[in-house]
Parts: C-alpha cells; structure tokens; sequence
C-alpha cells in the first residue's frame, strides 16, 4: 500500500493543542487544563467537557492534608485516573475509598453531590511521585436530574489488549473483542496505552464520535504526519474513517477518549455544567439550600 492510500484510511487529524501552564488546584493538585468549554468550542469535545493534567511531581513526606475540600457538581462525571500516588475521596451520595495507582474513579455527580479529594493518609506520610488525571465527562439533559452513582475501578479490572506492539488497558466501551469495566451513560470507549518499546499502535473507533488523543509521556507520529509529544493533545476529525495508528517512542503513554457527541448546549459555570444559565442558577441555589448534601466533619 503506498503512501496517499495509507493516508486516505486514516482519521484525520483535526486540531494539535498544546499546553505547558500549570496551576495549583487546592494544594494537592498541580494541574495543566488540557481542554475546556471556556477554551475550545464544546461541540468539538462533547460529551467530554474539561480535563486536568497533573504531569508526575515529587511531594515530601508530610502530615498535613492536601488536595481540595468540600465542593459540589452537578450535570456531569467526575473521572479520575491514578496514574501514580493515592487519593482519598468521598461524596454526599455516600461513595469514597482510597484511589490507588493504577485505579479510575468513575464518580457520577448528575443532581449533584458534594465531595471532597485529598491524598491519601499513607501516600502523604511516605511521599513520593503523584501523577493524575481528572476528566468531565457530560450527561444528556435528559438524565442530569439522576440519581448519582460512583464507580471504585480497581487496575487490575481493566482487560489487557495488544495494539500492535503496544498494550492497552480498557477502562470503558468495546475494543479488541473485550469490553471495559466502567458503566457509562452514554456510548463512551476508553483506554490508555503504554509502549514499553519504540513500535507501532493501530486502533479504530466509530466513524462520526468524538477521539481526544492525550500524550502522557513520550513522542510519536501520528497517521505518518503529525509528530505529538508529552502534554499534546490531539484531536480527531468527525469523518467516515476511524483508525488511528502512532509511530511511537520507547516509553510513550498515550490516554485515547472516545464517544457520541451529545449535541446538547453545553453551560459550564464553575463546578456546574448544564444546558442552560437559567439550571445553572438553580444548582446555585440548591447548593446553597443544602439539597446537594454535605459531608461529615472528620476526626
């Protein structure tokens, strides 16, 4: 097969973004913002709304909690991904638990919930290397009203699969005649890759959903074009084709996130995101009156 037939097969490549700043979210937390609403056109992302990125750093032994207090959400789910150190979460509905590494967290906030996220009690006492992601992922308008729910996924739940020469761990949806763990909502496949060796990973998805192509570490070419690196996020056209193949480094992690677009307003307003300002003030409003719930206060 030559070179134009190769590339006629291949997704095509929408958008390379790329973002070095970093922020601090509570103290626990030292997060590049990848995408969100407020930066990218949210029918472009759909149904993932906003993802944080903590690349790996070092935290000292301490005694003191980090990471984010009690806040609310609403209208969407909370994902997060151990990728190194632990965190300590638990909700109003209920859910919480130690995420270690290796583990996602699959929290469902629909009609909101209040939560709080630390690292966890040992990790802070050890110290060591804390790398994270939290993703958002949206709800239809028709189910953003719905009971919560809160999903604890143990690493060692996720089916193994070979893409080419590089292995892939399926958190969500179908690939490679396996199916993730995770329940979700809406049509959603999900899984991050690992290529221990310089090789070459092919995969394909529906034609006509959303792919986000996160570079967690390393370098490769993508569709035999594009060079990506560490902190790059690639997004894929909408088109009739939907294979994907990275020419990838030794050491290259790769997150991919897959779904059917909502096409649905999207507005995101702080830990809120609904179809419309006038439910967004209603979330405001039943924060405030309590109805989302609180949190014990800990000993």
């Amino acid at each position: 097969m030559n070179n134009e037939s190769s590339e006629l097969r291949f997704q095509a490549i929408h958008q390379v973004v790329t973002v070095r700043e970093r922020h601090w979210v509570g103290d626990g937390f030292y997060v590049s913002t990848v995408f969100s609403p407020h930066r990218m056109n949210p029918q472009m992302l759909s149904p993932f709304v906003l993802m944080d990125y903590g690349a790996p750093r070092h935290f000292p032994p301490t005694t003191e909690r980090r990471g984010v207090g009690e806040h609310p959400h609403r209208g969407f789910e909370t994902v997060t991904f151990a990728y190194q150190g632990e965190v300590d979460h638990r909700d109003s509905y209920g859910g919480g638990g130690t995420i270690q590494a290796g583990d996602v967290q699959w929290m469902t906030a629909a009609s909101g919930v209040v939560h709080e996220e630390f690292h966890s009690e040992e990790f802070s006492k050890r110290g060591g290397l804390f790398e994270m992601v939290q993703l958002w992922v949206n709800l239809p308008g028709s189910l953003k009203l719905s009971a919560p729910r809160y999903q604890a996924l143990k690493g060692s739940s996720f089916p193994q699969i070979r893409l080419g020469g590089a292995t892939a761990r399926l958190i969500a949806g179908s690939l490679g005649g396996k199916k993730g763990p995770a329940l979700t909502h809406t049509p959603i496949t999900m899984f991050d890759m690992d290529c221990s060796d310089s090789t070459t990973a092919e995969f394909e998805l529906s034609p006509g959903t959303t792919t986000l192509i996160f570079v967690l570490s390393g370098e490769a070419v993508a569709q035999e074009a594009r060079s990506v690196r560490a902190g790059d996020l690639m997004i894929m056209d909408r088109d009739e084709h939907g294979r994907v193949q990275l020419k990838a480094e030794a050491g290259t992690r790769v997150l991919v996130l897959n779904g059917q677009p909502l096409n649905e307003p999207v507005v995101a307003h702080g830990p809120f995101v609904m179809n419309s300002r006038q439910e967004i003030v209603q979330a405001i409003q039943d924060y405030q009156a309590g109805k989302m719930g609180t949190l014990a206060p800990t000993l």
